[in-house]
């Protein structure tokens, strides 16, 4: 596979007339990898839909190989850009080689038959992503986990030069999530992938793009970017953040805490009881007893 250049230009993407991407550009090399992190809502998978034409930008564009995707064929850009996003498990009534096939599309005319190349490739990204023997197993009849590989042997399929992933260790175990992660850089590929563990993405990724509401907010190499001042202001957790003795990349370290906060249903931090009726400490404040409602 070719690995391809990247960048996204100052990407706009507007929902419903809101503004959910705001001036977002990220670059790669040929072979590197990037990871999208953030909070929950931050916009990581609404950007990575703006890389495979799935959303189009109001402004700013997505460049790979200098060539904006948004202005060629779609069998053109299918043979650019490939795909795993967090809703295309599917339900497929069909055996693990044909939903691999799918990926061959972009290479055929409209209901041709698979050729012997194309089989080939099939089992090829299959054994690439550790699911040689799935083959033959009906799809719809898969775990989580072997549902999350058989995809992105498909992806991998296309034979594209940029691959995009959004949260690719979703339902897979620990050896299978570094398995997944380990593959494009194994195979040379760039990879633009979305994910929550910030420990795994320190790990595998060349460098980091930190979005909070839609906005980039940081980006860099793992080691820059991952501070304990960032995550308290962007995730609001206390953390530590140390060299792993091991691959001298950065590893966080999660302090938790019970933070109430203003949280409305708190109500330890409102003095108020849980339970109605319950007598008070000396120390607490009044409260008003609230009875249990009943049915009319």
């Amino acid at each position: 596979m070719n690995a391809a250049r990247l960048h996204a230009d100052r990407v706009c993407v507007e929902l419903g007339g809101r503004r959910v991407i705001d001036d977002v550009s990220v670059r790669a090399e040929p072979g590197e990898v990037i990871g999208i992190v953030g909070p929950n809502g931050s916009g990581k998978s609404t950007f990575l839909r703006s890389l495979v034409r799935i959303l189009r930008p109001v402004s700013g564009a997505v460049f790979v190989d200098g060539i904006d995707v948004a202005t060629v064929p779609m069998r053109q850009s299918a043979k650019m850009v490939a795909a795993v996003l967090q809703d295309g498990t599917g339900d497929f009534d069909l055996r693990v080689r044909d939903v691999v096939a799918m990926g061959r599309a972009p290479y055929k005319r409209v209901f041709a038959r698979d050729d012997a190349s194309d089989r080939v490739v099939v089992e090829q990204c299959l054994r690439m992503v550790g699911a040689g023997h799935l083959i033959e197993r009906p799809f719809a009849l898969m775990s989580g986990g072997e549902r999350q590989r058989v995809l992105i042997a498909r992806a991998l399929a296309q034979q594209p030069g940029l691959l995009v992933l959004d949260e690719p260790t979703n339902h897979l175990d620990v050896r299978h999530q570094f398995e997944v992660l380990a593959l494009p850089r194994r195979l040379g590929i760039t990879a633009v992938v979305a994910l929550h563990d910030l420990n795994l993405a320190a790990h595998y990724c060349d460098r980091i793009h930190v979005l909070q509401h839609g906005r980039e907010v940081a980006a860099g190499p793992p080691e820059a970017v991952l501070t304990a001042e960032l995550l308290a202001r962007v995730y609001g957790v206390a953390a530590s953040v140390r060299t792993h003795p091991d691959t001298g990349r950065p590893q966080v370290n999660y302090v938790p805490g019970d933070d109430p906060g203003d949280d409305p249903h708190d109500f330890a931090a409102q003095g108020l009881d849980m339970y109605p009726g319950q007598v008070a400490d000396a120390g607490d404040p009044p409260v008003t007893e609230r009875p249990w409602p009943t049915r009319p």
